[in-house]
């Protein structure tokens, strides 16, 4: 479902991404782990068309986004949620859902999204900024999911968020894969929410991947010693 091979991305003179490649399969989870400055923010800013690539190629199922624009590659089939979630805080949380629905063809938001996140239908007419760190996560989810992506970036969705919410986030991800066949890519420094919810994991460190490995094979002592300064 998304396929990405051998991508480079520069920060003018400083190359930060060196000829990364990975797969991920249809329906699949796959967790990006590793400290910060080690390149996942901006390995997700290029499969989103924010940031250039400067070499290599993206497919989503099969087509060629390596030149698209971020509009284009929301059409095509990704969505994004962004590490510090991006909401508008003056909307509302309905009209935050609804800003997903831009080429939509009903301009509804589906019932399961609410089934997904309760809290956010108990919430609905409260303004986004009102809400706590992680209920602004679950609506970020929650925005991207109505566009009915088959490829779902979540960049750090648990950084500043509560132990509880980390869980319901997790256990929302995996509802998500019971009601759609999504593959998902997050990019994370805990630990025990990648082994909650991903397939694989991988391990970037300055810009490369160096390590991969499935769930039930993680050492989790070895991909710690990647995490801790």
């Amino acid at each position: 479902m998304l396929n990405v091979n051998d991508i480079s991305v520069a920060y003018g003179q400083s190359e930060a991404l060196h000829g990364v490649s990975f797969q991920a399969r249809k329906n699949e989870t796959v967790a990006i782990m590793g400290r910060n400055g080690m390149g996942k923010t901006t390995l997700f800013k290029s499969l989103m068309g924010i940031l250039p690539l400067k070499a290599g190629r993206i497919e989503v199922d099969g087509q060629d986004i390596s030149r698209d624009e971020s509009y284009r590659r929301v059409a095509k089939g990704i969505a994004y949620v962004p590490q510090g979630r991006m909401i508008f805080p003056t909307l509302s949380v309905e009209e935050n859902i609804h800003t997903g629905l831009e080429n939509s063809a009903t301009r509804r938001v589906p019932d399961e999204i609410y089934a997904l996140f309760p809290v956010l239908w108990e919430m609905r007419r409260r303004k986004g900024g009102n809400l706590s760190g992680g209920q602004q996560q679950q609506l970020a989810i929650a925005r991207a999911l109505v566009t009915d992506p088959k490829v779902l970036l979540l960049d750090e969705p648990t950084e500043g968020i509560q132990p509880s919410i980390i869980k319901d986030i997790a256990k929302a991800l995996n509802e998500i894969h019971k009601m759609r066949e999504i593959t998902i890519i997050v990019s994370e420094q805990v630990l025990s929410f990648a082994m909650d919810v991903a397939d694989r994991l991988f391990v970037i460190e300055g810009g490369r991947l160096v390590h991969e490995v499935a769930r039930e094979q993680t050492d989790t002592a070895h991909i710690k010693s990647y995490l801790s300064v």
